[in-house]
């Protein structure tokens, strides 16, 4: 297994002094931005698939520092009910996934999208519960006529472009955000493709056990983000763990995000790779700084620091005591 980082989190530095940063910082991998949510500062992917020069110079650039890249991401909402939004993240999600083809990777991460919660909508509905049974007809519509539809499309073109493992982020606000809904897309759209960008931060504040969570994807789970998360024991013990204020909002909230080792200690962590190891992953650990807390040279100083503790990289031995 290898660490890695989100490059997004230097997206303000150009790409060649953002990557010798973390060659400075003893990292073996980069994940890199494509557009949506998570911009292109770094790479481009319309202007890249037009200009081999600058493809050749961005390839090089990630070469040459040794580096591989562990999945290219453009986090949006291509089922977004406006369709002008929803136009634009299936754009860069097209052209990202043809980058991927022209440099040879496997690996797209993003999110599965929310539609709204009929034709009619115009921003998207998130539905957590049966009831009222509005909300029944809500998921009705949008995973039968607007999630599933949209998928098998996009498996079968990234499929056709050599990319063989989109990663879905479970992120709440979309309609894949734990395993039960991750499991209900992959086997609704069919095939290999559908499996998890596991984030562990997205999934402890609702309440899961990660040892229970990499059991239960075991087989799927194509990429990690390694990022932490905390649950404040005064406000979510008041108000529980659904929670609207702002992420800066820190003392009033019922959780944050924090860097590695400062949302769980090292016991949750070695868990965690362990787990990873055993349900077969052994591709990368890409940090994901989100600290409000912390600058990202110290958020992403102390995760690297702390997960080179638990990361455990050569494969084991033969077992001569068995």
């Amino acid at each position: 297994m290898k660490l890695g980082v989100f490059a997004v989190l230097l997206s303000g530095k150009p790409l060649d002094e953002a990557l010798d940063i973390l060659k400075n910082l003893g990292v073996d991998a980069v994940e890199i931005g494509t557009g949506n949510w998570p911009g292109n500062a770094h790479c481009n992917p319309a202007e890249m698939l037009k200009d081999e020069v600058k493809l050749k110079a961005f390839k090089k650039a990630i070469d040459d520092r040794g580096f591989m890249i562990s999945a290219l991401s453009c986090h949006g909402n291509p089922v977004h009910p406006s369709k002008a939004v929803a136009d634009e993240h299936a754009r860069v999600q097209h052209d990202t996934i043809l980058l991927a083809e022209k440099l040879g990777i496997d690996r797209l991460i993003t999110f599965s999208g929310c539609p709204g919660g009929s034709k009619d909508d115009k921003t998207p509905n998130w539905a957590t519960c049966p009831w009222p049974p509005d909300f029944l007809d809500v998921l009705k519509y949008q995973w039968e006529e607007v999630l599933v539809p949209y998928w098998q499309n996009e498996v079968e073109f990234a499929e056709k472009h050599g990319v063989d493992k989109i990663c879905l982020e479970m992120h709440p606000g979309f309609c894949v955000y734990n395993p039960d809904t991750l499991w209900k897309l992959r086997k609704g759209v069919g095939g290999k493709v559908i499996g998890a960008n596991l984030d562990p931060s997205h999934l402890f504040w609702q309440g899961m056990d990660l040892t229970h969570v990499i059991r239960n994807l075991k087989g799927i789970i194509y990429h990690f983000h390694a990022k932490d998360c905390i649950i404040d024991p005064i406000n979510a013990a008041t108000n529980g763990v659904l929670d609207t204020k702002h992420y800066g909002d820190e003392i009033n909230r019922s959780w944050i995000f924090r860097t590695c080792g400062y949302g769980h200690g090292e016991k949750v962590w070695r868990d965690i790779v362990s787990n990873l190891r055993m349900v077969g992953y052994d591709h990368v650990m890409s940090i994901e700084h989100e600290d409000s807390l912390m600058s990202t040279n110290e958020g992403l100083k102390k995760a690297i620091g702390f997960l080179k503790g638990v990361l455990v990289a050569e494969k084991p031995g033969a077992m001569t005591w068995a």
